[in-house]
């Protein structure tokens, strides 16, 4: 499979059109619609179903897959081909990280701002997600690093342990009777309409805290976007358990936090593929980031 041919095909997508792609590519139309029947072919599949009345196109369900691996493959090759042109006299490139949303990021920030003031030709990509979504991108090459929350398998990555553990806690309306109180015990639970981030939910984080079977929490919704989970406790569907600080619980919100009792505790890593060969840029942010931990 041509890559040229792949980066055609994703031109088609976004133009919803052959002739529109043709345009878009300064060529004629026959040759490109040979290209797109002639992948077609080789995959087996029709990607494309093409209007009747009109020229614009829409994917089949195998099209919309070919899109997105495209995608990936396009992207990942752009992102080879800038690793290896990079000079190792003028320090400079793109650095890609997934991270979960937490107070644990600002020793990364502060890293990065070091890193762009001493070279301001490295750039920095952030993608949020929870730990699934970004070793998920880590173990396909789409990101260079990805920050991990507890509870995660770490141990087929290499890593550095962020020095300041989150804590976990309940996430209410200041107006919720647990509200009352200063912690959060495994009791206090029971029957409580309750909230959790995907990974928590799928690792059984609480089972050894709870004292009891999670199955037997009243777990109304999982997600992995704290937002917007914070704005349904807010709306009285739950309450939500999450970390501290990442919520705000300013006196113009009618939320507050309680941590659990005992302690609940994660720690934050940052995560890479063990063997992986650096770039002049990534290995310029891991030596930053090794000098403030142990500084």
């Amino acid at each position: 499979m041509d890559i040229r041919v792949l980066q055609y095909f994703l031109i088609v997508v976004r133009e919803k059109s052959i002739s529109g792609a043709a345009e878009a590519l300064h060529m004629t139309q026959p040759p490109l619609s040979r290209q797109m029947k002639g992948l077609e072919d080789e995959l087996g599949k029709q990607l494309f179903v093409r209007g009747s009345r009109s020229r614009k196109i829409a994917l089949t369900k195998e099209g919309m897959l070919l899109r997105k691996r495209a995608e990936e493959i396009v992207a990942l090759l752009e992102k080879t081909k800038a690793e290896v042109s990079t000079s190792s006299q003028n320090i400079s490139g793109d650095i890609y990280i997934g991270n979960g949303e937490t107070e644990g990021m600002r020793l990364l920030l502060k890293t990065i701002q070091q890193v762009q003031a001493q070279y301001p030709d490295i750039h920095f990509h952030f993608s949020s997600g929870d730990g699934y979504d970004v070793t998920d991108r880590l173990d396909r090459g789409l990101i260079d690093f990805g920050t991990l929350i507890e509870p995660i398998d770490i141990g087929k990555y290499d890593y550095l342990r962020l020095p300041r553990p989150d804590i976990w806690g309940i996430l209410m309306r200041k107006d919720h009777p647990l509200a009352v109180l200063d912690c959060i015990h495994p009791a206090d639970l029971r029957n409580i309409p309750l909230m959790v981030s995907r990974q928590m939910a799928q690792e059984g984080g609480l089972s050894g805290w709870l004292g009891y079977g999670s199955e037997e929490l009243n777990v109304v919704a999982t997600g992995n976007l704290a937002y917007t989970l914070a704005m349904a406790v807010e709306e009285g569907i739950g309450c939500l358990l999450t970390l501290d600080q990442l919520v705000d619980v300013s006196a113009e919100r009618n939320l507050c936090f309680r941590p659990l009792e005992p302690k609940v505790e994660s720690w934050m890593y940052l995560a890479w593929k063990k063997y992986q060969v650096f770039t002049s840029a990534a290995e310029v942010f891991v030596n930053v980031l090794k000098r403030n931990l142990t500084g």
